[in-house]
Order: C-alpha cells, then structure tokens, then sequence
C-alpha cells in the first residue's frame, strides 16, 4: 500500500469516525436536533450523489474501476456511499454548523432564523473542502477521464461538466462540485425548520 492510499483510508474513516467521538463526549452540551440532522443528512448525501457516484448508475463508471485496488479493499464499493455520506453529514455539514456557530459569537440564533452572513460561511466551507477532497484526496477517482454519473443533486451530470480550474496538474470540474453548490441551501433551511 502507498502512503497516497493509506492517507486516503485514513482520512475517510477519520471522518466518519471522529465526528461520533466528539458527539459522544459532548453530548449533554450539544443541541437535540443534532442526531436527527446528522441522519438526514446521510439520507440526502447517499441519495443525492453517494449512491449514483459509487456505482456509476446512470452513464458513469462506478467507484471501483476509477480508484486502486488498495482503496478497493480498504474501502469496499458496498459501503462507499454510506461512508462517504457519513463523512459528508459529520464532518462536512456538522463541520459548517459548527463554524457557522463559532464564527457568530456562538449566537443561538442563527439556528432560527436565515441569516446571511450565518449562510456564507456554511457554503463557503462546504465549496473549500470539497474542492480540497478532489485535489489532494480524491483526485486520482474524479481526475479528468474518470467518468462521474449523472446524479439528482448534481443535473447536469457528465454532459455539461467544464474543468473550473487546474492546479498541480489536478482538475477541479464542475459536475463533483455541483452538490456541494446546492446543498447547502437546503441544509441551512432544514437547520432552521428542526430549530422552530
């Protein structure tokens, strides 16, 4: 095994991993709806993309054939999406509240009612790490060449699928950054409707 890939397996399980140790050390601190957030988020990530990008459903190759046979084993393509979908809803969107909470002045409020400035940070945050999970995480499985299936949080699927930029002779295209534009905006509403 590289050190590329064991980086890889660690820092997927670590992302599915750490997000339940912190919430299980801190749970009499932590808000209720926390649990039933971090669910539906999994629910909407798989749904939404995990599931059509693992297994290459509609006019795209599954996650097998566009990764190594280390992270094959490591990371088997039955349980992809879930872990993928649970590193998404941990320590992406549990990740963004966070720093949405942090960086208000841990104002309450923001949970709810839409605030703007609340809203930039959490889409913010989801568009950067995205952008460095394809760069120096995934890059080898969403390289150009590697094709993407068509997904409902990510339409125009890879039909309309332009590169966005290039750095280090890695490609940041748009069909892999596509759920993470639109998602948060349902995110930071369904926030808002379990705080009412």
């Amino acid at each position: 095994m590289s050190f590329e890939e064991a980086r890889v397996i660690t820092i997927v399980y670590l992302a599915v991993f750490l997000p339940f140790l912190i919430y299980f050390k801190n749970k009499s601190n932590l808000p209720k709806w926390i649990p039933t957030f971090y669910l539906i988020a999994i629910v909407i990530c798989s749904l939404g993309w995990e599931l059509w990008f693992t297994f290459g459903w509609l006019d795209g190759d599954p996650v097998d054939i566009r990764r190594s046979e280390n992270l094959n084993m490591w990371l088997p393509k039955n349980i992809n999406w879930l872990m993928n979908s649970m590193g998404d809803a941990g320590a992406v969107l549990l990740g963004g509240v966070w720093l949405m909470w942090i960086s208000h002045r841990k104002d309450k409020s923001i949970f709810k009612k839409w605030k703007w400035s609340a809203f930039a940070v959490l889409l913010l945050w989801c568009i950067c790490q995205n952008i460095l999970v394809e760069m120096f995480l995934y890059h080898d499985q969403l390289a150009e060449g590697k094709v993407l299936s068509w997904a409902p949080l990510s339409p125009l699927g890879p039909y309309i699928n332009p590169i966005l930029f290039e750095f280090n002779e890695r490609t940041i295209m748009l069909q892999s950054q596509m759920p993470w534009l639109l998602l948060p905006w349902f995110f930071y509403r369904t926030l808002i409707n379990l705080n009412k």
